[in-house]
């Protein structure tokens, strides 16, 4: 069954679930009226469906590859990514300044759900150069904005992320790479960097590499790091692209999953490079664009799920085995659970989006805290949501799911890098519970508040479902005054099911409040998340508790060294 974007479940939930009434009644977003939300997402639904979806598994079979040193991307690339290109869909949400729409997250958050869907490997060209877009809008000078970012947001250049080398992941302060001063204002970039996403590209004239590296004078740590752009062609007097610069993909990686996703070992020889924002503050403006790709990542997470479940509920309906399986009790487990994740999901990524979108109309700073606190829970969720929904897919198909013909293992392999890249979920899950509650829980507090406040409004309506949100929430509330009391290692312990715990009531939040607005299905979808999915936060708590201690006391020897 071809991929079909979601175009009602996203509008419903931007109509009913998030708070992006508010957005519209804003001066910056006042274009985004019904009928411009309407336009932006049936035409990008149709550019999913019809031209993005069928490039998924030529993508999948036919990887990226380098043949003599020039990259040869997925057969029809080119085409795909003329369409996201010409239909101006990088640039969305970029400054209009610079060629950008200035349109909402929310808006580009639902674009990006559609296209991961369609064609993840695909999809994450475009999702790194909005990145750095964002980057470069927040911390480059006016030069390198009037150069770069025009060129980014048409889609003539794809921006890249150089964060990571073989001895520096998650430990970014331990970085090699070096970048000695020119004495002309540019500067020699030498190290080499791997996992660099779509680190190379034919379907874009110049690639743009934003680079970590570290200056004679930085400090030892993250905080003496500084960002470079550093172009794969230096742009000539004209802002085209000029002679090579000193730097060369030594390889792809051979991977999982996204084989259409060229991700390259790049090596940098002296290449020349443009310091992006102030010297030694080069985390901060990598934060920038982090930020803007997590929560990317977790919609990328949604989008695959979308994708997976489509195809399950087709197969199901059409297998035989005492009739058609969909009718089979447990076979309609897995597809109910599975579309009432997929919504929660969707809807923790928008609501963050929609948060995004409102702090930067109204420079509320409680705004802000909610789109920060957020972001890690829609990150993992999401992408935690895409492998449980991917894998339960090829539960599904059975036999034929772990079959490559039948399209469904695809899926599962693709999502897989989802928790990984753009920090783990255990780097997400300790980010909540260390400095997303440096405000002493303000902002978690805030939400919960909001999630009693609906459970309270619905209770006549929905008086069972709704006492077990309201029970939920204030347990979950509690958990977080004891929480921010713990010490940081025990924190640490149990950061993953804390975040869960929290994400599991929020999409119990937000299924309540689909069920108000909606018809019979919304309702009955509620009851399965609230009565299956909802529960588990309480063990999630239990875990939280458990602390630090026994994984410590744990010997390694016990954990299976010798």
């Amino acid at each position: 069954m071809p991929y079909r974007a979601p175009v009602d479940q996203i509008r419903f939930i931007l109509n009913h679930v998030v708070p992006f009434d508010k957005v519209a009644t804003t001066v910056t977003f006042a274009e985004a009226s019904g009928d411009m939300v309407d336009a932006i997402l049936t035409e990008a639904g149709r550019m999913a469906t019809e031209v993005l979806a069928p490039l998924n598994i030529s993508g999948d079979q036919t990887p990226a590859r380098l043949e003599n040193g020039v990259l040869r991307s997925s057969p029809g690339f080119d085409k795909g990514f003329a369409a996201i290109a010409e239909g101006g869909w990088i640039g969305l949400s970029a400054d209009p300044e610079h060629g950008g729409a200035g349109l909402p997250q929310a808006l580009n958050m639902s674009v990006a759900e559609m296209t991961s869907g369609a064609c993840l490997a695909l999809q994450l060209n475009p999702l790194l150069t909005q990145g750095q877009i964002e980057a470069l809008e927040h911390h480059a000078d006016e030069a390198m904005k009037a150069l770069y970012l025009p060129k980014l947001i048409s889609g003539e250049w794809n921006g890249t992320m150089n964060l990571t080398e073989p001895g520096a992941g998650s430990d970014v302060g331990a970085l090699k790479t070096r970048a000695e001063p020119n004495g002309d204002g540019t500067y020699a970039i030498t190290g080499q960097k791997i996992f660099i996403t779509w680190g190379d590209s034919d379907v874009n004239e110049n690639t743009c590499h934003a680079v970590l590296a570290r200056l004679p004078d930085g400090a030892r740590g993250t905080k003496g790091i500084s960002l470079f752009m550093v172009p794969k062609y230096l742009p000539d007097e004209d802002g085209r692209p000029g002679r090579a610069n000193s730097l060369k993909v030594v390889s792809l990686e051979h991977k999982m999953g996204i084989h259409g996703s060229p991700t390259c070992v790049m090596s940098y020889e002296g290449a020349t490079g443009w310091l992006i924002g102030r010297e030694h503050g080069g985390m901060a403006a990598m934060f920038t664009m982090m930020n803007a790709a997590r929560l990317g990542v977790g919609v990328q997470g949604v989008g695959v799920a979308e994708a997976a479940l489509q195809k399950a509920t087709e197969y199901a309906a059409e297998r035989e085995q005492f009739g058609p399986i969909i009718r089979h009790a447990d076979v309609r487990r897995m597809l109910a659970t599975s579309r009432a994740e997929v919504f929660a999901a969707r809807a923790i990524c928008l609501d963050c989006a929609t948060a995004l979108d409102l702090a930067k109309a109204t420079g509320d700073a409680d705004w802000s805290a909610r789109a920060a606190l957020l972001t890690p829970i829609a990150k993992a969720y999401g992408t935690d949501t895409g492998c449980r929904v991917a894998d339960a897919a090829v539960q599904v198909h059975g036999g034929m799911g772990y079959i490559e013909e039948s399209g469904a293992a695809q899926y599962l392999r693709d999502v897989r890098i989802t928790p990984i890249y753009e920090g783990t979920n255990g780097i997400q899950a300790m980010d909540l519970v260390g400095r997303k509650m440096m405000d002493g829980g303000a902002a978690a507090q805030a939400l919960l508040d909001e999630v009693q406040d609906e459970a309270r409004k619905h209770s006549q309506l929905f008086p069972e479902r709704s006492e077990l949100v309201w029970t939920a929430a204030q347990t979950l509330s509690e958990a977080t005054l004891r929480l921010i009391e713990m010490e940081l290692a025990d924190r640490n312990a149990g950061a993953v099911p804390y975040l869960s715990a929290f994400a599991r009531v929020l999409g119990a939040h937000y299924h309540l409040r689909a069920a108000a607005a909606g018809g019979e299905d919304e309702k009955i979808l509620a009851r399965i998340y609230i009565d299956r999915i909802l529960p588990r936060y309480e063990a999630d708590l239990a875990e939280l508790f458990a602390g630090v201690a026994d994984l410590d006391a744990i010997s390694d020897r016990a954990l299976g060294l010798a």
